[in-house]
Formats: structure tokens, sequence, C-alpha cells
């Protein structure tokens, strides 16, 4: 099987697993009043580890970290759905509080991930 650099991150791994959790999450949520959030769920979801991915491919510490932080606004974004859809019921409140969880320590280790990424160049 082929190898990627993005393959070996952390932050990677842990941003497919999360994608996983939502899109089964979205994926319960397929009535025609929640389709529209879910669809949304989806893909601010798999944004956090396409960034990731994507910059993994930059030549320069620069670039990659330029990914990183679109990687670390899809983090916000897919929180700020999720919040939407607890607001309109279509998910439990100790669901977005797992979620949520799991987002801030995201968005951590990506801002930590591209501080030490800086200080190499």
């Amino acid at each position: 099987m082929a190898h990627f650099r993005f393959m070996d991150l952390e932050i990677w791994k842990d941003a497919v697993g999360l994608n996983d959790k939502l899109s089964d999450l979205a994926e319960a949520m397929s009535d025609a009043k929640s389709f529209r959030v879910a669809e949304q769920l989806r893909a601010a979801s798999l944004s956090i580890s396409n960034n990731i991915a994507e910059g993994s491919g930059s030549f320069s510490s620069k670039d990659f970290a330029n990914f990183l932080n679109i990687a670390r606004r899809s983090v916000f974004e897919t929180a700020n759905i999720s919040i939407v859809a607890y607001r309109r019921g279509f998910i439990e409140k100790t669901k977005l509080d797992e979620i949520l969880e799991e987002m801030e320590i995201l968005s951590k280790k990506i801002t930590n991930f591209r501080k030490a990424i800086l200080k190499t160049e």
C-alpha cells in the first residue's frame, strides 16, 4: 500500500477519527429537516483532515502551517455546526459535549503542531 507523510501524523489520525464519528452522526440525521445541517457537518469535518493531508505535501513549513491554520478553522466551523444541530434538536446534549471536547483537544494539537513546524524554519 502507498504511504503518504500525513498518514503518520497524530493530528490527521485524530481528524479522520472525528470525521468518522461525525459522519455517523450526520447519517443518523437523515430526515428532510436536518439534511442540510448533516451535509454541512460532513463537509466541515472532512475539511479538517483534508487540509492536514494537503498541507503535508507542501515544500515549506510556512505553507504547511497555512494549511494547518485552515484545518484549525475547520474545527471551529464544525463546532459551530454541531452547536446548531443541538439547538435544532438534531443531536443530544451529551453527544454535543463529547464532540466539542474532542474538537477542543484536536484544535490544541493542531495549534501546537503548527507552532512546532514553524520553529524549524
